[in-house]
């Protein structure tokens, strides 16, 4: 089978999603410790106001980023905005100490949503890359993730013209890694398993999701080329930018003609 089909993952794949939540945090930082109660006792006589702000901010910073990491979250129990709201409300209290302040917390988590929202966007080369791709092969979006959320990014880099279809793991039965959401990408697509290549960052998701459904290739992102620490899952390809995708799509276009001419060669000699 010919490559027919590209899945491509959303955060830190297409768009760089940590980057734009660590720039929000940055942003929205000061004025959640400008607004937040001070301790009454007297930190220390060295540290001048200033210096003990940005240790408060770094701390609060911090915390956000570790709970939102370490996030699990069950849409039948909560919604995503209460989780997030909570996540703010607790690491401004555990840093800056006193009674919990859930408007602050509000206040904060919205302005951070907000700022997010606008650093996130599909880079111009990115762009040109898909428009390329797409007039040769269909292309879909899969991203796991809450409905809402995924919804509001995919929104807010106007990434929706570069693909045949766009599929959110938050409205399926199940997500990444599972077999059935590829198979209902593939379904959609009109495609076989064996004609579609997963493109992501994630080992756990992309990579072995895209085994588990024998697909063609898994083209894992790593950005950084450093060796995993776990060996597996095994990705039959690895690249260090979403750019360098179309030099691996040609390079197993060429593997696959040439296994044509020398099946072709054999047969004829027969």
């Amino acid at each position: 089978h010919g490559v027919k089909a590209v899945f491509f993952d959303l955060d830190n794949t297409l768009i760089d999603t940590a980057a734009a939540g660590r720039r929000a945090i940055e942003e929205v930082l000061p004025f959640a410790l400008t607004r937040a109660p001070r301790p009454l006792q007297v930190i220390s006589a060295l540290q001048s106001k200033h210096r003990y702000g940005e240790g408060e901010a770094r701390a609060v910073c911090d915390k956000v980023q570790a709970k939102l990491l370490k996030e699990c979250h069950d849409p039948a129990k909560m919604c995503i905005t209460d989780l997030r709201i909570s996540h703010w409300e607790e690491a401004i209290q555990e840093t800056i100490g006193g009674e919990a302040n859930r408007d602050l917390a509000a206040e904060c988590y919205y302005l951070w949503k907000t700022t997010r929202l606008q650093h996130l966007t599909l880079a111009e080369d990115t762009r040109a890359m898909l428009t390329e791709l797409r007039k040769g092969l269909r292309l879909l979006l899969l991203t796991n993730g809450d409905r809402q959320t995924q919804r509001e990014k995919i929104e807010a880099c106007a990434c929706q013209p570069y693909f045949d279809a766009i599929v959110v793991g938050g409205e399926q039965k199940e997500e990444k890694p599972a077999p059935s959401i590829f198979r209902y990408c593939c379904d959609l697509l009109g495609v076989q398993p064996a004609e579609c290549v997963m493109v992501g960052d994630s080992l756990d998701t992309d990579i072995q999701g895209g085994l588990n459904a024998g697909l063609k290739a898994t083209v894992w992102l790593n950005k950084s080329m450093t060796a995993p620490v776990d060996t597996s899952p095994v990705p039959h390809y690895i690249i260090s930018s979403v750019l360098d995708l179309p030099a691996i799509l040609q390079k197993m276009e060429h593997s696959m003609n040439a296994k044509l001419e020398t099946d072709h060669m054999a047969s004829s000699n027969e």
